[in-house]
């Protein structure tokens, strides 16, 4: 389950952000994740849960907003939005896309509080 690693490397992004900007606690963390970037968001939520606790993670809210994917269509020339990387066009049929968004896992923001 690689949603574990990459927990671990949010939970970095947030003790960087902490460093930075000296806040005591998190109360709520959002994020953005693509729906081409294989990201299990069930996994992801429950690494984020299991890895929180003792952390500035601990008891904060997670939000996980999907981002559709997109791609380009050589085909008929569009962009369109796919939810696989293994979807046809859906205006024209042809497997020729190359993705063009949607492939992100980022930390949109965070909600802190100082004490």
């Amino acid at each position: 389950m690689h949603e574990m690693s990459l927990a671990g490397g949010i939970l970095r992004v947030v003790e960087q952000a902490q460093a930075r900007e000296h806040f005591a606690r998190v109360s709520t963390l959002r994020l953005a994740a693509g729906a081409l970037a294989g990201v299990e968001l069930s996994a992801l939520r429950f690494a984020l849960e299991a890895t929180a606790p003792g952390t500035l993670l601990d008891g904060a809210r997670i939000e996980i907003d999907q981002i559709p994917g997109r791609a380009f269509c050589m085909g008929c020339g569009e962009t369109v939005t796919i939810a696989s990387r293994t979807d046809d066009c859906p205006l024209c049929g042809s497997a020729r896309l190359t993705p063009t968004g949607g492939m992100e896992l980022k930390v949109v923001d965070l909600v802190v509080h100082d004490a």
